[in-house]
């Protein structure tokens, strides 16, 4: 089984030198669009990749004692990151979607109950789709040139763009589907 978790905190070492903490936050902003993985996975994760000499650290130390190891990318794990971004990927297995699932046995609950999951679905995916575009303006304000591809900030401009582009169409698709119900 590939771990792609080894292949995400390669990259964002890659694109800086960052603590363990600081890759764990990323998980709940940026590629939390995308991919996720939780604290008790990435430090586990760390260590191997240490122990495989693809990341190492150095310690900081902050405050009168308090350490902190800041991870950093070897060339070695230069050299397999940039052989993984270049390798043909297979389609994905199908996203798991609790709300889909439900749908699919929606026939069990009355009418009124499913246009009440739909109306509560719709706005929390409004409130993701705002939190999307806020991001975006601030991306936009770090890098003019974002939409290029020589810019520092591409791969997050388009990570963010399918992330709004697929919040827009869920939202259209349920907003259709609401008026099934009438």
């Amino acid at each position: 089984m590939k771990r792609i978790l080894k292949y995400a905190i390669l990259g964002l070492v890659h694109k800086q030198e960052m603590s363990g903490y600081d890759i764990t936050s990323q998980f709940k902003q940026e590629i939390g669009q995308f991919w996720s993985a939780k604290h008790s996975q990435i430090y586990p994760e760390l260590k191997r990749l240490t122990e495989e000499e693809l990341i190492e650290y150095r310690t900081s130390i902050t405050g009168a004692k308090l350490e902190k190891k800041l991870y950093c990318i070897t060339p070695k794990g230069t050299r397999e990151l940039i052989e993984w971004l270049a390798s043909p990927k297979e389609l994905p297995e199908t996203e798991k979607d609790e709300f889909m699932l439900m749908l699919y046995f929606s026939a069990a609950i009355p009418k009124e109950e499913n246009k009440r999951l739909f109306k509560d679905q719709i706005a929390k995916r409004k409130g993701k789709l705002e939190h999307l575009y806020e991001s975006k303006k601030s991306l936009q304000l770090l890098d003019e040139n974002l939409q290029a591809p020589g810019s520092q900030q591409f791969g997050h401009y388009l990570v963010l763009s399918r992330a709004i582009n697929r919040e827009e169409s869920y939202i259209a698709w349920l907003e259709e589907t609401l008026s099934l119900f009438d």
